[in-house]
């Protein structure tokens, strides 16, 4: 038996840092290894069950369709065929078509850096089309960057010290339960932990003040507190005067949300906001952290903005959390390419259905990410991929409903297959992530792959070409506070270096409550609360204890296919507990089984998110591809539904 040390790569805050226990050439478990500071030994549902889903479901060889689409009838091939396919299909796109009819469709599956972004070198030599990578985190990116210029803040281990934190629209409990753990480790020195969130979530149950907006009314609650807190003369008046322009304009907004109009928005009491203004200025360090899914809806990058000015009011430099990613000073253009060649064109990733369906792209490239479940306009992107003018290629690890819609299948390895770095967007610690077993079967390394299809292609450009070790070497140069790459290669387990808390990118180098890029782009200087009624129910729909987005279910099975509604809706509905429900919109319907729940108030529906209806039909077929102005993010969380029982 060998512990081997590992990082879990998935797309999670926490980056947990694991020990692979191998047996008589298997990985046998998969545990929490103590040495991070912050995932400290403990790793969720879905780390313990690696070992399980690293024997399930996947692919092992290159397979090629000979059946119809969509199915999986296809006949395995050599990887020798599989280049030659690959090339000659790309070639011939190009050729006829240009490098702007190649797309390759990914996201962060695995967030290694040679899983994620080295494989990027070859499409962005060729030129080929990309998405803005916008279907997560980019509007509360662009959002914040508004106001701050770059986007990162808190790091995870302040949560420790914090007297007060606040989860705002972040279900860390499911989410992120090692920041969880550091946010109760506060409340055994005293601090407290608040939870802003219409649906009374895991995190909600076990915060000491949870906070009920109607959904997308953040904008209003924030100026709320904000009037509290200049009422009640807790504004760090000093600090604003320093760090800070535009304050007159914040003031003369937050003086017209007085509590009775943030009460008729918001639906929170007067007293309740009143409470969590007092708590902010009382209760000093706080951190807030703002959730991805917040910013997920129509108005979710105003939601960002707004929540994010109340730190700057009480004097903390970026006493926000949200993404730490764009604060290290990890060189992404050097491993990706980007410091040499452009993609002839970027797409709405959130848009991209629309494209695909007009028969814009000859050759698509997919790999990490299974978008016939995550993307929305399900039934448009379907029936685009049943063009015949579009060849589709998938590079996976598991046999996903995207292999459905492929022409060839390529197997790829699961993390604990290879040897990577991976860099987390919450906390600064790094380590090797090491191989603990040999690749099955012939999955093949992604930048392995990347280097045998450019020769196939006849590219000898160095760049391209070079070492991917030493392209880490070199983008990782500077980014470390106690060691360089060697230190990492031997085992040592790294700081990030981050851009300083009290830097600010902004035109005038200060925290602009009242943006200037703002302005230049058209774009209200101030969050706005946009109208949010609307008739039927608002949809949400969140990340559960046991999935990873779509991963996870070859060990739990598929995510569960329930909505939950207020009891108060189910009566008018005649909707009891387990029945089959048809939820629906324009945009499309699927079959699910009711659970009415008092954690849902009235109005609002919950899913777990990407789901597949007990028809097989996504959850994300109900979801249209409408854009937010600020970042291009999706409107998941504020698309309304109506749900009647089913035959």
């Amino acid at each position: 038996m060998r512990l081997v040390p590992t990082v879990c790569p998935r797309d999670c805050y926490d980056t947990c840092f694991l020990l692979a226990e191998v047996r008589g050439g298997r990985v046998a478990r998969v545990l929490g290894d103590s040495t991070s500071r912050v995932t400290r030994g403990f790793t969720c549902a879905r780390g313990a069950a690696d070992h399980l889903r690293l024997y399930r479901n996947r692919v092992l060889y290159p397979h090629l369709r000979e059946g119809r689409k969509p199915g999986m009838r296809f006949r395995r091939i050599s990887w020798d065929e599989a280049l030659d396919v690959v090339s000659e299909k790309l070639s011939e796109a190009i050729e006829e078509r240009g490098s702007g009819a190649v797309l390759h469709i990914d996201y962060a599956g695995n967030m290694g850096l040679l899983t994620q972004y080295f494989p990027l070198r070859l499409w962005n030599f060729i030129g080929s089309a990309s998405t803005d990578y916008s279907i997560c985190s980019n509007s509360g990116h662009e959002a914040l960057a508004l106001h701050y210029g770059l986007s990162y803040g808190a790091e995870p281990e302040e949560l420790a010290g914090a007297k007060l934190a606040v989860f705002w629209g972040f279900n860390a409990a499911v989410s992120a339960p090692h920041l969880w753990a550091l946010a109760l480790e506060s409340r055994r020195s005293g601090g407290l932990i608040v939870a802003v969130d219409p649906r009374r979530s895991e995190t909600c149950a076990r915060s000491d003040l949870w906070v009920a907006p109607r959904p997308g009314s953040d904008v209003a609650l924030a100026y709320g507190v904000i009037y509290w807190l200049v009422k009640e003369g807790f504004v760090d008046e000093g600090f604003v005067e320093k760090w800070t322009v535009g304050y007159d304009r914040l003031l003369r907004e937050a003086e017209k949300w007085a509590p009775e109009r943030v009460q008729r928005v918001t639906g929170v009491p007067g007293d309740v906001v009143r409470k969590l203004a007092r708590l902010y200025g009382e209760r000093k360090p706080s951190v807030t952290l703002i959730g991805f899914g917040m910013q997920k809806s129509v108005v979710g990058a105003e939601a960002v903005r707004a929540v994010a000015l109340i730190p700057a009011l009480l004097g903390i430099h970026r006493g926000f959390y949200y993404s730490n990613s764009r604060g290290w000073l990890v060189d992404l253009e050097y491993i990706s390419g980007l410091r040499f060649w452009k993609p002839s064109r970027i797409v709405s990733q959130v848009g991209v259905a629309d494209l695909i369906d007009r028969g814009e792209f000859a050759f698509i490239f997919v790999y990490n990410m299974n978008p016939l479940l995550t993307l929305p306009a399900q039934e448009v992107l379907r029936r685009g991929l049943l063009r015949k003018d579009v060849f589709v290629v998938v590079y996976e690890t598991h046999w996903t409903e995207t292999a459905e819609y492929a022409d060839l299948v390529l197997p790829a390895p699961t993390y604990l297959e290879k040897d990577d770095v991976v860099v987390s967007y919450s906390h600064g610690y790094v380590r090797l992530s090491k191989r603990a077993v040999e690749p099955l079967g012939e999955s093949l390394e992604e930048y392995k792959f990347m280097f045998l299809l450019a020769g196939r292609l006849g590219i000898k450009d160095r760049r391209l070409l070079e070492d991917p070790w030493s392209v880490l070497e070199k983008a990782l140069e500077n980014a470390f506070v106690d060691g360089d790459f060697g230190d990492l290669l031997k085992g040592k387990v790294l700081k990030l270096r981050s851009r300083s808390r009290s830097e600010y990118q902004t035109p005038s180098g200060k925290i602009e409550l009242w943006s200037s890029v703002a302005e230049e782009r058209g774009i209200y200087p101030l969050p706005q609360q946009a109208d949010v009624g609307g008739d039927g129910f608002v949809l949400l729909n969140s990340a559960t204890p046991k999935y990873t987005h779509t991963q996870f279910r070859e060990v739990y099975g598929e995510t569960p296919a329930v909505i939950h509604l207020n009891p108060m809706d189910a009566e008018k509905l005649g909707v009891g507990e387990g029945d089959l429900v048809v939820v629906y919109n324009d945009y499309g319907e699927v079959l699910l089984k009711a659970f009415p729940s008092v954690d849902v108030p009235e109005g609002v529906v919950w899913t777990p998110r990407q789901l597949k209806g007990l028809d097989g039909t996504p959850l994300n077929a109900l979801f249209p591809t409408s854009v937010q102005e600020i970042g291009g993010g999706p409107v998941f969380n504020s698309v309304r539904v109506w749900v009647r029982r089913a035959r």
